[in-house]
């Protein structure tokens, strides 16, 4: 970043700050009775430590979608996520195996905490319970706070993980095309987002791996907003595409940027994280052609030689992007692994069979579902046909 930038971003963020501390003196000064509640984001460890996370925010009543939903109930759901009113050095308590961690959300209301599990865990478990408390701050007159996290370990069946991009290689989002994505994320619900075709079929697979039960992990990176935290879940579980930990962006100024543009940087840190912290998992990366997916696996496959399986890049860019693609994929095969372009989701499932990552008898299956979902037609389908 230019040093004029740096200094700009850096007064804004010093100015969001300050505005954030009055925002918060006003609501104590005014009596806000808003309810408080503890977000837990689904997290992620071994079985030595728990990575728990959330944010603690003042409700703001934001209700799962319906099928008659308006264009109305869409925007102003979309603007009750973007108007979230975090909840500052919140002290919250989580409770795991009959013992205690307290710990303290930053400015913005997050937490990331790690928890060291007292005895071993169940080892046939994909996922595992963590008990959620707000200590502090509480509202007079309200009940307790409390919530239920989830966090993903990994079990000893686990053959490889995947770690997925999630706009235009999971869910169509236009990500090229701002004024698109903008109508879809503003007007749109979880129940008109449109999933690419069969890919929950694929990714059941891949979770299943060759014997079906091998409870692969997923993980999902994506630069989209955490406001969009809730929408995501959901579209995930009405879709029945296997849920993983979510690794999203805070959209707040800090002093390094004044937009979160670096996305490169911070895709290649959660992949790193990820890899670092499971080092005998070796991993199938998907993302698409859209943006810099290709370049970025590029970097993964040469800083951990031996441990990405393959490269799987969504093909959303046909003749633009594909003999830049086909030439890092020459370079990932020279590193002794894979990029696949592919066109659609069963040339992905035909190659993981091919490999022995899936079962082979699925492919019919996932290719009836990539068929059946071609076919079927979804609120959405008006919003993203519409001309931008």
């Amino acid at each position: 970043m230019a040093g004029w930038q740096q200094l700009l971003a850096g007064m804004a963020s010093n100015v969001e700050a300050q505005f954030d501390q009055l925002k918060s003196r006003l609501g104590g000064l005014l009596g806000s009775d808003d309810p408080l509640v503890v977000v837990p984001y689904l997290g992620y460890g071994t079985p030595d430590q728990l990575i728990v996370r959330g944010r603690v925010l003042q409700e703001k009543k934001i209700r799962e979608s319906m099928d008659n939903d308006t264009l109305w109930d869409n925007l102003l759901n979309a603007y009750r996520r973007f108007e979230s009113d975090e909840v500052p050095f919140a002290r919250v308590r989580a409770r795991f195996q009959g013992q205690t961690t307290e710990f303290v959300a930053d400015d913005e209301g997050f937490f990331t905490a790690r928890i060291v599990p007292g005895h071993s865990l169940e080892a046939d478990r994909l996922w595992h319970q963590i008990e959620l408390e707000l200590l502090e701050p509480l509202r007079e007159g309200h009940p307790p706070v409390h919530a239920t996290g989830q966090v993903l370990v990994p079990p000893p069946s686990a053959q490889f993980g995947v770690i997925s991009d999630i706009d235009d290689t999971v869910v169509y989002s236009h990500a090229t095309d701002l004024l698109r994505m903008a109508r879809i994320v503003f007007l749109g619900n979880a129940r008109t987002r449109l999933p690419f075709p069969g890919v929950a079929s694929f990714y059941q697979a891949l979770q299943g791996g060759a014997p079906g039960s091998a409870q692969n992990p997923l993980f999902f990176v994506s630069s989209s907003p955490w406001n969009l935290y809730d929408l995501l879940v959901e579209f995930f579980r009405l879709q029945e595409i296997p849920i993983g930990p979510l690794f999203l962006r805070d959209w707040g100024v800090s002093a390094a940027e004044l937009l979160p543009t670096a996305h490169s940087g911070y895709k290649l840190g959660v992949i790193r994280h990820i890899l670092e912290l499971y080092p005998r998992l070796p991993f199938i990366l998907i993302g698409d052609s859209g943006q810099e997916d290709p370049e970025i696996y590029r970097i993964v496959v040469d800083e951990y030689p031996g441990r990405i399986l393959a490269i799987y890049i969504r093909d959303v860019s046909p003749d633009e992007r594909d003999e830049e693609v086909r030439r890092l994929a020459v370079e990932v095969a020279g590193a002794r692994s894979s990029m696949v372009l592919a066109a659609d989701t069963m040339a992905m499932a035909q190659h993981a069979a091919a490999q022995g990552w899936i079962d082979p008898c699925l492919l019919p299956l996932i290719g009836e579902a990539v068929d059946r979902d071609q076919e079927a037609p979804t609120a959405g389908e008006a919003l993203l046909e519409e001309p931008a």
